[in-house]
C-alpha cells in the first residue's frame, strides 16, 4: 500500500519538501496545507525587491502553477490545521475536515512578535511577514511620509533602506545599543549604522517605543517621553516559532519544535524542517534558526528520512540582507568571545569580517565581498585553522588562504 504524506506548511521547507520526494521517488499521495490563499513563495524579497516595486508578484512564488499538479501534490491553501490526532494519524482542518496520513511533516514557520503598547491597534501601524502585508505598505509609502519603524534588525533597516529610496521621511528606533546586534560583529553593526544615517536615516538607538497615539489612526510615536510624529509605523521586532500545533499534540518543544538530526519529532511518523524547529547544531548546542538554507535544507532531510535514506543533518548555515547597494553575507554562527579579523576596506563598501575560533574560522560577515564569503563558507566546513595576519592582507588571494 502507497503511504500518504500530509505537510502543514506551504512556505519554502514544503515546496522543497516535495520536490525532493518526488526525486527520490516517493509514489504515494502528498498534500500540502497552507493558511494562506497563495501556493509556496519566498519571503526574503518582501522586505528588499518587491516592496521596492522591482520584482513583481509572479517571480515570488518558489515554482510554476504545473509543479504541484505535475508533481501530484494536492494544495489545500487560505486553510488552517486545527489539531493533530496522532492515534490515529489524521489531522483536522480549520473547516472541519479530517485528512488521514502515514506520514506528516510539519514546516509551520513563524509569525511576527507584535508589539505590546497602548495604540499598537491603530490603523498606520504594519508588520511585514507576507505578500499582503508588503501590499498595503506600498499602498500608503508615498515621498514626504513620516515613517517610523520600530527595531533595528534585518527588516526594520531593509525596509528603511526602501522608504528611504521612496523618498520617505525615515527613524528607526532601536532598544539595543546598536543596529542588527543580534546577528552582526561590532564592526559590521557600525558600518551599516554610519550608511543609513548617510542615507538620511535618523537612528534612534536605547530608545523603546512606549506607545502609537493618533485619533481614529497613527498620527504619532512616543518614545523616551518624546513625541514623533508618524504618518506610518512598521513594527519589526522579532518572529515566533508556530509550534503550538506540535504541543498541543503532545510533541516536545523549546524554541520551536524539537527534532532529532534527521528532522524527526519525538513522534516517528512526524518530522518539522524549517524556522519553527529546535535542532541539534553543527557544534552540538541546540538551536533555532531563522533562514532560507536551514528550511531548504532541513526539508530535504526530512524527506530523506521519509523515504528510507535518511542522511544527517549538519549544515553550515548562512544569512544574507540586501540594503542600499550593499549585500550582506553571513556564512556560520560567531559568539562574543570569537576573535575578529577584518579584511578589506569598510570605506570601500567592500569588506569582510572573520571570526576565528581556536584558531579555526567559525563564521564570517561579508559586505559586497562574495570571494570572503564563498571561500569562508569552506573554511568553516572543513574545520580550517588559518594565520590570522595573512587572512587580514587582502594583497593575500583568499584561494590560497586555509
Amino acid at each position: 500500500m502507497s503511504q500518504r504524506i500530509v505537510i502543514v506548511g506551504a512556505g519554502q521547507a514544503g515546496a522543497q519538501a516535495v520536490a525532493t520526494l518526488r526525486a527520490e521517488g516517493f509514489t504515494g499521495d502528498i498534500t500540502m496545507i497552507g493558511d494562506e490563499p497563495f501556493p509556496p513563495y519566498q519571503r526574503p524579497p518582501l522586505s528588499k525587491a518587491y516592496l521596492m516595486g522591482t520584482l513583481e508578484r509572479a517571480r515570488l512564488f518558489l515554482k510554476p502553477e504545473t509543479f504541484y499538479r505535475e508533481s501530484g501534490c494536492d494544495l489545500v491553501l487560505g486553510t488552517s490545521v486545527r489539531s493533530i490526532d496522532r492515534k490515529s494519524k489524521v489531522v483536522e482542518l480549520g473547516d472541519g475536515r479530517t485528512l488521514p496520513y502515514d506520514l506528516l511533516l510539519l514546516a509551520t514557520g513563524t509569525r511576527v512578535r507584535r508589539i505590546r503598547c497602548p495604540g499598537a491597534d491603530l490603523p498606520g501601524v504594519h508588520y511585514l511577514r507576507g505578500i499582503e502585508d508588503v501590499d498595503g505598505l506600498n499602498a500608503v509609502f508615498h515621498p514626504g511620509r513620516r515613517l517610523c519603524v520600530v527595531g533595528g534588525g534585518y527588516i526594520g533597516l531593509e525596509v528603511a533602506a526602501v522608504a528611504v529610496k521612496h523618498g520617505l521621511d525615515v527613524t528607526v528606533f532601536e532598544a539595543l545599543d546598536r543596529v542588527m546586534a543580534r546577528a552582526v560583529s561590532q564592526p559590521v553593526s557600525a558600518f551599516f549604522d554610519h550608511v543609513h544615517r548617510a542615507a538620511g536615516v535618523k537612528l534612534l538607538l536605547n530608545t523603546g517605543v512606549e506607545a502609537f497615539e493618533g485619533s481614529g489612526k497613527l498620527e504619532a510615536v512616543r518614545a523616551a517621553g518624546t513625541i514623533y510624529p508618524a504618518d506610518i509605523a512598521l513594527v519589526g521586532i522579532g518572529v515566533i516559532p508556530n509550534m503550538e500545533l506540535a504541543r498541543e499534540a503532545g510533541l516536545p518543544c523549546e524554541d520551536g519544535i524539537v527534532v532529532d538530526q534527521n528532522c524527526r519529532t519525538a513522534d516517528p511518523a512526524i518530522f518539522a524542517a524549517g524556522d519553527c524547529t529546535w535542532h541539534i547544531g553543527r557544534e552540538g548546542a541546540c538551536l533555532r534558526l531563522e533562514s532560507v538554507e536551514n528550511a531548504i535544507d532541513q526539508a530535504k532531510h526530512a524527506a530523506y528520512a521519509m523515504v528510507g535514506t535518511p542522511r544527517i543533518y549538519s549544515e553550515v548555515p548562512w544569512f544574507w540582507s540586501d540594503q542600499y547597494d550593499l549585500k550582506l553575507q553571513i556564512a556560520g554562527l560567531a559568539r562574543r568571545t570569537d576573535q575578529i579579523v577584518l579584511r578589506g576596506d569598510a570605506a570601500q563598501r567592500k569588506f569582510a569580517a572573520f571570526h576565528l575560533r581556536n584558531g579555526a574560522v567559525a563564521a564570517v560577515e561579508s559586505v559586497n565581498a562574495a570571494s570572503e564569503y564563498l571561500v569562508g563558507r569552506k573554511l568553516i566546513a572543513g574545520g580550517a585553522r588559518v594565520d590570522a595576519a595573512k587572512l587580514a592582507d587582502a594583497s593575500v588571494p583568499m584561494k590560497s588562504i586555509g
